[in-house]
């Protein structure tokens, strides 16, 4: 008889799971950080081309609205709106969904905590983060040292390019005997392979790296201001454990106009691609024009978190459930 029914994690890892997400709530609680609960369907679906998201056909009364709606990709947007509302620093810690990507490290739905620091920006952000790896990392008798970098700095070090300034043809050459189909393929995209190809498997697995001042082309929902080379930079971070990226921050952009912008322009390369367009969320303009505190945000991936606490490359491992038995 077919044993597929069991679970793909162990019980002890189960434990391990549920002591990891009272850890969690603990140590916002001791902050003074307050869970939320936000829609997982939404009229509005994430416009980011680099993120495919599902949607379904609501059956029953929708007095007019849409019937297609739209699992969320992560909370942040009704997180966002609470924020404008004036509700105060939040956290949510639940399940997200993104279709296509499945596989050894990813699984169409898994569980992400994300959480927002009124008046704070993203580099006090970063010590938060770290802080927060290192309360899970002490459930399996572990801790790791925060290291920063910023993204030029990184390049530099390591591959000796500047990744603001490089030719496409340096960005390819700099993958050395890594052979990739050049079709289609933009400069962030050999920026970012250069990142999961070449930098980082060296990085070490017992230090916590931040990556901060992204290129402003890959600003997603940050801010950008100029850095010491007058060179325009997202205000956005990237945390990693080892090899594994576990956190994606921001100092949180507040112009509606300016993210209105970045909506269209993302319609525009989904369109040149093929993709298709989900509706862009006119609430969360609204509420950004309404008047959004400063302040900086972090989404953290639970699933990748546990991935790196045991030592494993499996997400299958910290699953009650993958993809493949659910």
């Amino acid at each position: 008889m077919s044993a597929d029914w069991q679970p793909t994690a162990s019980f002890e890892v189960l434990r391990l799971r549920a002591a990891l997400s009272a850890r969690i709530r603990a140590f916002f609680s001791e902050r003074e950080v307050m869970e939320v609960e936000t829609p997982v369907l939404s009229v509005a679906g994430n416009t980011d081309p680099n993120i495919a998201s599902f949607s379904l056909q609501f059956s029953g009364r929708t007095d007019g609205a849409p019937r297609t709606r739209w699992l969320r990709t992560s909370p942040e947007y009704p997180l966002k709106r609470l924020l404008a509302a004036g509700f105060g620093d939040c956290f949510e810690l639940g399940r997200v969904f993104r279709d296509g990507e499945a596989g050894g490290r990813h699984n169409p739905e898994f569980t992400m905590l994300e959480w927002y620091r009124i008046g704070w920006g993203h580099q006090r952000l970063i010590e938060e983060a770290a802080a927060l790896v290192n309360e899970a990392l002490a459930l399996v008798g572990r801790s790791a040292p925060l290291q920063r970098t910023s993204y030029r700095e990184l390049y530099r070090r390591e591959l000796g390019i500047d990744p603001m300034q490089a030719s496409d043809e340096d960005l390819r050459g700099a993958l050395g005997d890594i052979v990739i189909d050049p079709a289609g393929l933009t400069r962030d995209d050999w920026l970012d392979l250069l990142m999961t190809h070449r930098l980082q498997p060296t990085f070490a697995h017992d230090r916590l790296l931040a990556i901060h001042s992204y290129p402003a082309s890959q600003c997603a929902l940050a801010r950008i201001r100029e850095d010491d080379e007058g060179t325009p930079v997202a205000q956005r971070f990237e945390l990693y454990l080892g090899p594994l990226e576990l956190a994606n921050g921001y100092h949180e952009l507040t112009d509606a106009a300016e993210q209105g912008a970045r909506f269209e322009r993302d319609r525009q390369v989904r369109e040149q691609r093929g993709q298709p367009s989900p509706p862009r969320d006119a609430r969360l303009l609204a509420a950004l024009s309404a008047g959004f505190s400063d302040c900086a945000g972090v989404a953290l991936g639970v699933d990748r978190l546990m991935m790196a606490m045991l030592g494993t490359e499996r997400i299958a491992d910290v699953l009650a459930f993958d993809f493949a038995h659910a």
